[in-house]
């Protein structure tokens, strides 16, 4: 029987949790570095980080099944199977992310075409996302090896790598967006290269963590003869999993071009506000992520009661910490929102806009704690079913109907998202509630 020492939840989360937060803060710290700049830049990063956040869920579909099976082959104490799943996927996701690297750069103006993006930041948006999309083989590069890293417990070492790689995007932003000495200011370019730089240099750390301390080589003799039945089974996993994102973030897509609609400042009010909501819910995923591994070696060993005691832990845990994050952040909105901007309209705006989301971010936190805790049982196809369902016939229809048709703009697509978020959380509490989950066994 595998037992866990009570503190092991939060050892294994706080370098999640650090490494979300530096993950967001590579992202955040471009916006608020390039504000300064000018506004139409922050519409022109937000757009292309919108089409780049969808595309980047390809990878996740390996990334997500790696860590539910090494967990749970681990806890059945299966290591030759572990071992084939550290080059499927590596090799594998090496493979699409180039693939999508062409398909950003060659059909980037079709993407921005279908989302309404205005004439005014397009070129920038275009600039941006040439130069960060045609390398996002690096993300996916350094999404699985951290996968494979947080897998065997080492979420120190693939933190580490991301304060490296945002220590060396913020001096890249400093040097390059204004300018310094003999180079001339790049803008949006700056922030690009600035990324894409960082990056690169995060993946050749991980590479060097995998290397060091889970000590298995990555090459293609591993996958001689091709490992079908493994690969189908993360396939099987993956796939449904990556859905339920995919659903999600398509649908966000589609909001967004109703968002461009309001125009230029609205645009940069959404940018803000989804940088402070992702603060909210920041822990939520770091205890769910942690929690996902740990339930994955508990049913990997068929210790089903006490993965139910952990999962319900953790969501009175997530929905605390999500609770009163937001609430820090509608009290003191103004400051928040004026370290971006000083225009009255972005802080009125913007404090109405968190008001709702206190809502929203209480049903998120039960949806991220539910999801990763099916998937990691085996019951990946609820999630997916309710994430198509409720994004788009829920968010998309009721962020046209309350933004556009009845004239509430940003406020009413984050009310159409807030009845999303809760619909879905009572959804999950009843399939846990049910127990479907304990009858199923991916490593058996």
């Amino acid at each position: 029987m595998i037992k866990f020492k009570t503190n092991l939840l939060f050892s294994l989360t706080w370098p999640i949790f650090v490494e979300l937060i530096l993950q967001m803060l590579m992202g955040n710290i471009d916006q608020m570095m390039i504000s300064r700049y000018s506004a139409s830049a922050v519409a022109a990063v937000g757009n292309a980080n919108q089409i780049l956040n969808f595309l980047v869920l390809a990878f996740n579909v390996l990334c997500t099944a790696s860590i539910i099976l090494i967990t749970q082959y681990k806890g059945a104490k299966q290591e030759d199977k572990v071992e084939q799943i550290y080059s499927l996927s590596v090799i594998v996701n090496l493979v699409i992310s180039v693939a999508i690297s062409l398909i950003i750069f060659v059909f980037n103006g079709l993407f921005f075409d279908l989302m309404s993006v205005p004439a005014e930041v397009l070129p920038e948006a275009k600039t941006y996302i040439i130069l960060t999309g045609s390398f996002i083989f690096l993300q996916a590069m350094s999404m699985t090896f951290a996968a494979l890293l947080r897998s065997n417990k080492f979420m120190k070492e693939s933190m580490v790598a991301n304060v490296v790689m945002n220590i060396l995007n913020i001096i890249g932003n400093v040097i390059l967006i204004n300018g310094m000495g003999p180079i001339p200011a790049l803008g949006v370019a700056g922030v690009a290269i600035s990324t894409t730089v960082s990056r690169l240099v995060g993946v050749l750390l991980m590479l060097y963590m995998f290397n060091k301390h889970v000590g298995v080589k990555i090459n293609l003799k591993c996958l001689k003869p091709f490992p079908k039945d493994l690969f189908k089974k993360q396939l099987g996993i993956g796939l449904p999993s990556a859905g339920e994102n995919f659903a999600y973030s398509l649908s966000q897509v589609v909001i967004m071009g109703f968002i461009n609609l309001f125009g230029t400042t609205t645009i940069t009010v959404k940018v803000y506000v989804s940088m402070l909501a992702m603060v909210t819910y920041i822990l939520t995923s770091a205890l769910a992520q942690a929690t996902q591994v740990m339930i994955g070696h508990m049913l990997g060993a068929r210790q089903i009661e006490e993965t139910d005691r952990r999962v319900w832990k953790t969501l009175r845990a997530s929905m605390l910490s999500s609770l009163i994050a937001s609430t820090i952040i509608v009290l003191f909105s103004d400051f928040f929102f004026g370290l971006f901007s000083s225009d009255p309209e972005v802080l009125r705006m913007g404090k109405i806009v968190m008001m709702i989301d206190l809502v929203l971010e209480q049903g998120r936190a039960v949806n991220i704690c539910f999801v990763r805790s099916l998937q990691a049982a085996g019951d990946i196809k609820f999630p997916v079913m309710m994430g198509v369902i409720s994004a788009w016939l829920i968010a998309v229809v009721f962020s046209y109907i309350f933004g556009v048709v009845c004239g509430l703009g940003l406020a009413g697509v984050w009310i159409a998202q807030a009845m999303d978020e809760v619909f879905r959380a009572i959804c999950f509490i009843f399939r846990w509630r049910k127990g479907g989950w304990k009858e199923k066994n991916l490593v058996g």
